[in-house]
């Protein structure tokens, strides 16, 4: 494809795109009636020899995939959490996947890099982040884009353990190689996402799920009593996450009780804020991360810039869920970047630098899994500048206001009970029933694909997740309402009910 017809088609992929977002809410359902094997018999078995019309491609499209798609920015998607979609970032991967730089290095591309660091510092203070997180501080920390919440908890518990071993390998030298490894245990609410279960079976070491209070939030007292019965058996207490915003009801963890305790014990203390976190951008919701930072008395403000206990060793959110870049953004910030650098840091010949000032330079294949890495920091250049704060605050209050609308109408009928607090985007209900019943209900609710919602278990009662996600709105919402309704009441009338 020569630039003069990549032009032409480029023109109508957009037109395409556009037509896609019209159509979301009159032509398709959200959630596809396929069952699995259904793409492979509408496709040859081998590549084709020779080369195929962008015609046949796009009517493929139609014809193969979107029949298999489920619509995550479709007004009626309520699922899981959000997938945020906006015209600035898809100009910005337009031109990321232009460039196709491969951002391992500074040298491989110094705008990505440096973009990186300025971004996550505007992003950080729009958050009201510890300073001691910010590139700019002059101090140790500094952000890095990671692809998600997922890949930061990793990140994090594998800094935290590489700082663990190394001082005790300094304090006990003589000790067998391993051995201060099989004792090392993290910590984590029975509410937190899977994601630190899965980083601790990479990293090889235990985890210890603490038990949530009435409201899925893991409390100080519980984090003690582990941490004392594993001292006395042993153990090496030397990770935390904190989450902010569970994935199965919202619940935030009470990081003003955790926090001093990590910081008494030597425990890292991750806070994983991966859909709550887009929210401390509204001063309305700002106290919701209190404990990141404990800011010590009511002094005048130069004061309080300098004396401030800062608890978190390391946070993360995902941009990608409420914050208009798409897929994959998961900003992450870390109080000391030595920590993170020093628990991967490889330099063969082939990539170090040749640059005079190597010293100051960051390089963020030392800040995650992979090698290789995208240049997403355009993203949020373009989201933040072409939206502004005050545009996303906006929105945000906007979908939590539609939220606690839908909390009402739950409310107000008497079959149902909201079985979550609702803080942010997210309703947790169900039927005054068995969990049998509700099961039948989400059946009932998704079977058409005229909306998608999910499930979770809430203390062994099984529930029901409404999410206010990134293409929804008010009627939207209220259809939602009357379609869940219409449901109940034909299943409470059916004669088995």
């Amino acid at each position: 494809m020569d630039p003069k017809e990549f032009c032409i088609r480029g023109k109508q992929m957009v037109d395409y795109i556009v037509d896609y977002r019209e159509s979301l809410d009159k032509h398709r359902k959200v959630f596809p009636e396929v069952k699995p094997g259904y793409l492979r018999p509408l496709l040859p078995d081998a590549a084709p020899e020779e080369a195929e019309s962008f015609e046949d491609v796009m009517s493929d499209m139609e014809r193969v995939i979107m029949p298999g798609t489920t619509h995550w920015t479709s007004p009626h998607f309520h699922a899981y959490f959000p997938s945020a979609f906006s015209y600035p970032s898809l100009l910005a991967e337009m031109i990321i996947t232009a460039i196709n730089s491969i951002g391992f290095s500074w040298a491989s591309c110094p705008a990505a890099t440096e973009l990186e660091i300025v971004m996550l510092d505007w992003l950080g203070k729009a958050l009201q982040l510890p300073v001691e997180f910010l590139s700019g501080s002059g101090g140790g920390g500094g952000g890095v884009i990671q692809r998600t919440a997922s890949d930061a908890t990793l990140m994090s518990m594998l800094s935290a353990r590489h700082k663990t071993l190394t001082k005790l390998g300094r304090e006990q030298p003589n000790q067998v190689d391993g051995k201060h490894l099989s004792k090392l245990v993290a910590y984590m609410s029975d509410q937190a996402h899977s994601s630190v279960e899965r980083a601790a079976i990479i990293e090889a070491v235990r985890v210890r799920k603490l038990p949530s209070d009435e409201k899925f939030s893991m409390r100080g007292v519980e984090l003690e009593k582990a941490i004392k019965q594993d001292k006395e058996n042993g153990l090496i207490p030397f990770y935390l996450c904190a989450t902010l915003g569970t994935t199965s009801s919202c619940a935030f963890d009470n990081i003003l009780e955790l926090g001093p305790i990590c910081q008494r014990e030597g425990i890292w203390m991750h806070i994983d804020a991966a859909y709550a976190g887009s929210a401390f951008i509204c001063p309305e919701f700002r106290p919701l991360l209190n404990g990141v930072e404990v800011r010590i008395g009511q002094v005048d403000k130069l004061l309080l810039e300098h004396h401030s206990w800062n608890f978190a060793d390391s946070f993360d959110f995902n941009a990608h869920k409420w914050m208009g870049a798409t897929f994959d953004c998961s900003p992450m910030w870390v109080k000391s970047r030595k920590d993170i650098v020093n628990s991967l840091k490889v330099e063969p010949p082939y990539l170090k630098h040749i640059h005079s000032e190597s010293d100051i330079i960051t390089d963020y294949r030392h800040w995650q899994i992979s090698l290789g890495r995208k240049f997403s920091s355009l993203k949020l250049w373009f989201v933040l500048r072409l939206f502004g704060i005050k545009k996303m605050q906006e929105l945000i209050l906007s979908d939590v206001a539609m939220a606690r609308e839908f909390e009402e109408f739950v409310r107000k009928d008497e079959r149902f009970e909201v079985t979550n607090e609702v803080k942010l985007g997210l309703v947790c209900f169900a039927l005054k029933g068995s969990n049998e019943l509700n099961r039948h209900l989400l059946e009932a609710v998704n079977r058409e694909g005229k909306i998608h919602i999910t499930p979770t278990e809430l203390r062994s009662k099984y529930t029901l997740r409404f999410v206010i996600c990134w293409g929804n709105t008010r009627e939207s919402v209220r259809f939602a309402w009357e379609y869940i309704s219409s449901k109940a009441t034909a299943l409470l009338s059916s004669p088995s009910e």
